[in-house]
């Protein structure tokens, strides 16, 4: 399948984006920003410049990929996110860079399930097939490990770790790790 980009749609010329991709209606995608093949981007998605996207990911309307770091100490360098393949990103998404200060980076793993308004801060690291439900929150420098849920609105505080396989319910304020193979409700 070729790829499709909505009329409405801007596109910096220094993109990469790959075959078979589906850009939606006045979706904005920077300078610097790799997009990879069979991706669906639905419409009103903006991706930040040094964002790279792997293959056949999905975005629903209204995400924000790849923003400057909310960090009072970020100073425009140059940083970034880096998401797998095969995630679902639902409406209202927002995942940011990383800063100088924590390494540069923020990653996404692959096959991950993000519903809706879900926030990834600078300089985390989630694994894959991870799940999180509506209004997770994650704050800068958190770790998420392989095959975790983070429930419905809660919040994770900066560097603090999920373990892999952990369990968080909803509303649950995690202001220290998460121990791998628990539940954590509260």
């Amino acid at each position: 399948m070729s790829t499709q980009i909505h009329p409405t749609a801007i596109v910096d010329p220094d993109t990469n984006i790959g075959d078979g991709v589906i850009l939606g209606p006045y979706s904005i995608v920077e300078a610097g920003v790799e997009i990879g093949a069979d991706c669906e981007i639905g419409p009103y998605c903006r991706f930040g410049s040094g964002t790279t996207v792997g293959a056949r990911n999905r975005f629903e309307s209204h995400c924000s990929i790849g923003a400057s770091p909310q960090d009072l100490k970020y100073a425009g360098e140059k940083t970034r996110l880096s998401i797998g393949d095969d995630n679902v990103i639902r409406e209202f998404n927002s995942f940011h860079r990383g800063t100088a200060g924590g390494g540069g980076l923020t990653s996404i793993g692959s096959n991950n399930l993000f519903m809706a308004y879900v926030h990834v801060a600078h300089d985390c690291h989630v694994g894959s097939r991870t799940i999180f439900a509506n209004n997770a929150t994650l704050a800068g420098h958190v770790e998420v490990g392989d095959h975790s849920t983070v429930g419905a609105l809660s919040a994770i505080h900066q560097f603090s770790r999920v373990g892999e396989h952990a369990f968080l319910g909803a509303f649950t304020a995690a202001t220290k790790d998460c121990l791998p193979y628990m539940r954590s409700v509260g």
